[in-house]
C-alpha cells in the first residue's frame, strides 16, 4: 500500500492501476508534473515514473470429468498457478492431489461458482455435459471448453440452441477443444487445451514466436515501453 501526492496524480494511477488488475499486466507509467495544462494538472515540475504490479487472485479452472484428460489438466493447471476444482461423481480425490477441491458426491452445480475469471475444461465423457455446457455459459466463465469428437460436439451445441441458449454463447464454446498439436495421447490432449488456455487468457496468438518475431522486424519500431498519462482539466473536457 502508499500514497501518491497531488489529487490528480493520484487519481491517474488509480485509474492506471485499475486497468492493470484487469489485465493482469503491471505497466510503468510516466507522469508529467510540468505543465498544469498538458501536464496531469499539477505544475510542480519535473516527470515522475511510477510502476504499478498488480496483486491478483488465482485464476480458476473447473474440470468436470475423470480419466487421464483431467487428470493431466489438474496437473498443469496447479503448475500454471491456477486454482483448480474437479467436479465429477468417479473423481476419486486420491488421483487429483494437485486440487484445490474435488467434488464427488452427486451432481450438483449449485455448488459451483462460474465468473469471468473461471475457466471450464468439460471431460465428461457425454454424461451430463450438456447441463455442464448451460450452467458454465449461464455463468459467464472465461473459457467453455468440450472434449467431445466433432460430431458429439454439434450434437450437444444444437440441442443448446433447441434449448434456447442465444447462438452467441454457442458460438463461445471451444468445441472440439484445444489448439491443433497433432495430440493423440490423454496428456498430448490435455496439453493443448492448457495451451489454448494460456494464449486466450495472456492474449497470445497462439503463432509461431518464428513467425511472430519476423513479422516484428517487418514492422516499424513502436515506441510502447513507457505510457505518458496526462490529466485533462474539467474545462478541456
Amino acid at each position: 500500500m502508499g500514497w501518491v501526492g497531488g489529487g490528480c496524480a493520484e487519481s491517474t494511477v488509480c485509474a492506471q492501476a485499475l486497468k492493470c488488475i484487469r489485465q493482469e499486466q503491471p505497466a510503468l507509467i510516466t507522469l508529467n508534473m510540468q505543465d498544469e495544462v498538458l501536464g496531469v494538472g499539477m505544475p510542480c515540475g519535473g516527470m515522475m515514473d511510477v510502476y504499478i504490479e498488480p496483486v491478483v487472485s488465482k485464476p480458476h479452472l473447473i474440470v468436470a470429468g475423470h480419466g487421464g484428460i483431467a487428470e493431466t489438466l489438474v496437473r498443469l493447471g496447479h503448475i500454471l498457478g491456477f486454482d483448480v476444482t474437479v467436479h465429477d461423481p468417479s473423481a476419486e480425490a486420491e488421483k487429483f492431489p494437485q486440487a484445490r477441491c474435488v467434488v464427488n458426491r452427486d451432481f450438483d452445480l449449485s455448488q459451483v461458482a462460474f465468473g469471468p475469471r473461471t475457466y471450464v475444461v468439460i471431460a465428461t465423457l457425454h454424461k451430463n455435459d450438456h447441463l455442464w455446457l448451460q450452467r458454465a455459459l449461464q455463468g459467464d466463465a472465461a473459457y467453455v471448453a468440450l472434449i467431445a469428437s466433432t460430431h458429439r460436439s454439434r450434437l450437444v451445441l444444437d440441442y443448446l440452441g433447441a434449448e434456447g441458449v442465444s447462438r452467441e454463447k454457442i458460438e463461445s464454446v471451444w468445441a472440439p477443444a484445444g489448439l491443433d498439436l497433432g495430440a493423440a495421447t490423454p496428456e498430448e490432449i490435455a496439453l493443448s487445451i492448457m495451451s489454448q488456455i494460456v494464449a486466450l487468457r495472456r492474449k497470445g496468438s497462439a503463432k509461431p514466436l518464428k513467425e511472430i518475431k519476423r513479422e516484428a522486424d517487418l514492422a516499424e519500431p513502436s515506441s510502447v515501453d513507457q505510457v505518458i498519462l496526462k490529466c485533462e482539466t474539467a474545462e478541456q473536457k
